[in-house]
């Protein structure tokens, strides 16, 4: 029982409550989008390619600003550059939803808006996760990840269903439109987080200067850019086995519906990951983490073996657990680690760095798996992917990677201080 008190303690400080109302709102929102934005694509032109085009764009323009998103998270109070990108994305939405509805949209228009809405995605997110430490006491920066994590992943789950039923119902503008309203919400949520603001006196530097400042930081952690290295080749391999490959084989055995039901269950698998973070504090949790990401290896060899449903089910869903451990850990750990006025940059670069190789592993996947064979392709991703944690794991500064020791908890009445002093 006092572990489940535990677990929930950071739901005792006001801020975190609303980020984590926020976050749950932008996400759910973020589960509609990709839906109705497909069907709107599709609607009006009738070509993958032309929906991969835009999806392409939104990727490209949300990675070329994500480091001036952590510029300005470390320049500016992180919960006032939340709210203001929420409210100028939802804008760009409801100008899409409506264009669509009034049937004067275009290709055109909709790339253009795609692109504007990833700036401003993109511009928020190192911000949203750099806030962290500034609503709950370091303690229980792990609880205060893997509840953030689980709801967040909830949401996805649950707007991509609301987004399917909205698109079948009302049509793809109300899609967008309703995406637009969440965006609203989650600014309203993020104007209720009351923090110390900046977590540094304003300088006057240029943009370039706190770049180089924040790689410094950055790559000043081995732990760290080792760990988002084996992130990189990760992502690669899951784009290219799960993402690419995954539909291919599905589509010649257990069925697109089925393949549906194995994505569900590793998204499943994330937020019980998320439950056994709450509660499970290893002592060198980032090591434990990396240890555990060899697990996901499990679903591209059940691709590889067959097309036995339960077994690709239980293998989703125990990748998706075990990853989990990862995130929730390595994030704690960062917010722990770097210094609070370039949290945000380091942050960026983690996120590029981890997401960097998912088009290059799409892209790879199809002629490599047409020289190779598609079951050995599968084969070797896992093999990589047990190779990278246990090179990631060969480097002693992973291995005891993870937050200081635990500190005091602050009661709910001495949040506002502590979390000041926390930050300065």
């Amino acid at each position: 029982m006092a572990g489940d008190k535990r677990s929930l303690l950071p739901l005792q400080h006001a801020a975190f409550r609303n980020v984590v109302a926020g976050r749950f709102v932008n996400y759910l929102g973020n589960g509609i989008a990709p839906i109705a934005l497909a069907f709107a694509v599709l609607d009006l032109t009738g070509s993958a390619s032309q929906l991969g085009l835009l999806v392409a764009v939104r990727a490209v323009s949300s990675t070329a600003v994500m480091v001036l998103g952590g510029i300005l998270a470390d320049r500016m109070p992180r919960a006032l550059l939340m709210r203001g990108s929420a409210l100028a994305a939802g804008v760009v939405q409801a100008i899409a939803g409506t264009a669509v509805i009034r049937g004067w949209s275009s290709m055109s228009l909709l790339v253009c808006l795609a692109a504007v809405n990833g700036v401003f995605s993109a511009l928020a997110l190192p911000g949203s996760m750099a806030v962290v430490p500034q609503t709950v006491p370091k303690d229980l920066l792990r609880q205060a990840n893997a509840l953030l994590r689980m709801t967040t992943n909830l949401a996805v789950v649950v707007g991509s269903s609301v987004g399917g039923m909205l698109v079948a119902l009302c049509g793809s503008g109300w899609g967008l439109i309703v995406d637009a309203a969440t965006y609203a919400v989650a600014a309203f949520f993020f104007g209720r987080v009351r923090t110390t603001g900046t977590v540094a006196p304003p300088r006057r530097r240029s943009l370039l200067s706190d770049m180089r400042e924040g790689w410094s930081e950055f790559v000043s952690h081995t732990w760290l850019w080792i760990v988002v290295l084996q992130a990189t080749v990760w992502q690669a391999v899951w784009a290219g086995c799960i993402q690419v490959l995954g539909p291919f084989i599905a589509v010649q055995g257990i069925g697109k519906a089925a393949w549906g039901f194995v994505l569900a269950s590793y998204t499943a698998g994330t937020i019980a990951g998320g439950l056994v973070a709450l509660r499970w504090k290893p002592r060198r949790g980032v090591a434990v983490g990396v240890a555990l990401t060899s697990v996901s290896a499990v679903l591209p060899l059940g691709l590889a073996l067959g097309d036995s449903l339960p077994l690709l089910l239980g293998a989703g869903f125990l990748a998706g657990l075990c990853m989990e451990q990862v995130m929730v850990a390595s994030g704690a750990a960062v917010q722990s680690s770097v210094r609070p006025d370039r949290l945000a940059r380091v942050a960026s670069f983690q996120i590029i760095g981890s997401l960097a190789a998912v088009p290059l592993g799409q892209a790879l996947a199809g002629p490599l798996a047409d020289r190779t064979g598609t079951r050995d392709f599968l084969v070797g991703g896992a093999l990589i992917i047990v190779l990278a944690a246990a090179l990631s794991l060969s480097s002693r500064s992973v291995r005891n990677a993870g937050p200081p020791d635990e500190e005091p908890t602050a009661s709910p009445d001495r949040e506002s201080r502590s979390v000041v002093e926390g930050t300065r």
